[in-house]
């Protein structure tokens, strides 16, 4: 009778976000919303966010199928769950990272995780979230995660532990065709799982494709650019490590998604090389050591890999983590982003290529991330580039040269803007290391150079970044 009453509730549920999914569409394309207002009024936050900070708001997906790079909003909202605990800080996080380099040498092995139990390997979706799985976190072991399983008809795709979630992460499979929305409704009357998320999926933010202007235009001189022994994750395609502006640059490498082939290394030679490249192709952050994790491939990636990645990526000791992707908001990504922040980083996200009627990208608009939109050579706005409050600071991202996997190319996006702002950021570390993550933040805000409508604004945010003005703010 337990069994037949939890269907019952669960057809009910889908029922309901059927029909909901009508008025949320007319929401959708407002680029006036303001997200904490609208996650407030619909009650739709379930990881817990301040409903009174400014200039942040969310817009809902479209109603019936989306296809990226349309993005919609958390459709299976969670119910109220304690908080994920917050991971162990550095004993200083505001250390410096110089001296002797710790973690691989340069062009070292490349790692794979270690925890991983792939039991299928992660496959490419077209649509917005992965059609026969959900994500979950599971209070218990391997057992439990079985007896989950075996109680809902699921089957365990992987499992593994999460530094930055603080819990088992298992991603189950759906092997008889049940909808989504109904698996997270029936997996909510067992206590065992703590948060039930779909497998959200997120693209690589790289518009239609010359010397790269980005120096002059950030106030940063070349030959005083310096990210030296500054650690900088980069969550991306894979990379041509050959590529000669890349000489020395990578620190460490590491595979989200070993099973999949490598056929695509562009976009992310480009951003690694931006930040820190060397030789002709100079980056703005010479010096600093990429930890670089590959996580995307034809442009797509899904949430249980980006976690992943964020999981290495945080175990090595960076400072800052770009993240040139957008996606669905997602409370499993809050929770990683928010608690990676508490630890010192500094995350830093491209606000998205969808238009400026485009509903908000994630992660650039979870709060404690840099969300960046991008600009051209005369601090014009790319056409392109989505709208917000959300939006945080403008950086050069129009018709760049960078380097590429044949060599080099002329990019645009604003996953490039993303990559300009952590290597700036990676100088201001460079010269003062005990600089705190919310101190770099301010700084930029005030100190940016005011675009568009007097004070911030959501086409530009505060304005376009200006280095030589940050380095001198005070605190």
């Amino acid at each position: 009778m337990a069994a037949e009453a939890v269907i019952r509730f669960a057809a009910i549920l889908a029922a309901a976000m059927t029909i909901a999914t009508g008025p949320a569409s007319a929401q959708g394309n407002d680029a006036n919303a303001n997200r904490g207002k609208i996650d407030c009024r619909n009650g739709t936050d379930a990881a817990g966010a301040d409903c009174g900070k400014d200039g942040k708001g969310i817009s809902d997906g479209a109603a019936g199928a989306v296809f990226l790079p349309a993005l919609i909003v958390d459709l299976f909202p969670n119910p109220a769950a304690p908080a994920a605990p917050v991971p162990t800080p550095r004993p200083d996080p505001a250390t410096p990272h110089g001296g002797t380099p710790a973690g691989p040498p340069s062009g070292g092995p490349i790692v794979s995780p270690s925890d991983l139990i792939a039991v299928q390997p992660p496959r490419a979706v077209a649509g917005d979230f992965v059609p026969d799985e959900v994500l979950v976190t599971v209070d218990g072991d391997a057992g439990a995660v079985q007896q989950i399983a075996a109680s809902f008809g699921l089957d365990v795709r992987s499992q593994r532990r999460s530094f930055l979630l603080g819990t088992t992460l298992v991603r189950f499979g759906i092997p008889d065709g049940r909808p989504v929305g109904v698996v997270l409704a029936q997996l909510a009357a067992d206590s065992r799982t703590e948060r039930r998320e779909p497998n959200h999926t997120y693209s690589l933010q790289q518009a239609a494709g010359i010397v790269n202007y980005a120096f002059e235009r950030i106030a940063l001189e070349p030959s005083q650019a310096s990210g030296e022994n500054v650690r900088v994750a980069v969550i991306d395609t894979g990379i041509d490590d050959t590529n000669p502006t890349l000489a020395g640059v990578i620190a460490g490498q590491f595979d989200a998604m070993p099973d999949v082939p490598v056929e695509k290394r562009d976009h992310g030679t480009s951003i690694d090389g931006l930040i820190a490249g060397v030789g002709a192709l100079k980056g703005m952050a010479p010096g600093a050591r990429i930890y670089h994790a590959r996580a995307f491939e034809g442009g797509k990636s899904t949430m249980d890999v980006i976690l992943a990645a964020l999981d290495w990526a945080a175990e090595q000791d960076v400072r800052i983590i770009n993240m040139s992707f957008v996606g669905p908001k997602n409370d499993l990504l809050g929770v990683a982003c928010r608690n990676a922040r508490a630890l010192g980083m500094v995350l830093v996200a491209a606000a998205g290529n969808n238009g400026p009627k485009a509903p908000y990208g994630y992660p650039a608009a979870f709060d404690g991330v840099i969300a960046v939109t991008a600009t051209d050579a005369r601090d014009g706005l790319m056409p392109q580039a989505n709208r917000g409050g959300y939006v945080f600071i403008s950086a050069p991202g129009v018709e760049m040269v960078a380097p590429s996997g044949a060599g080099s190319d002329v990019v645009t996006g604003t996953s490039f803007a993303a990559a300009i702002v952590s290597g700036a950021i990676a100088n201001l570390i460079h010269a003062a290391p005990d600089r705190s993550a919310d101190a770099i933040e301010k700084a930029l805000a005030a100190t940016a150079r005011d675009l568009g409508s007097k004070g911030r604004d959501d086409d530009f945010g505060y304005g376009l970044l200006d280095i030589k003005a940050a380095e001198t703010a005070k605190e």
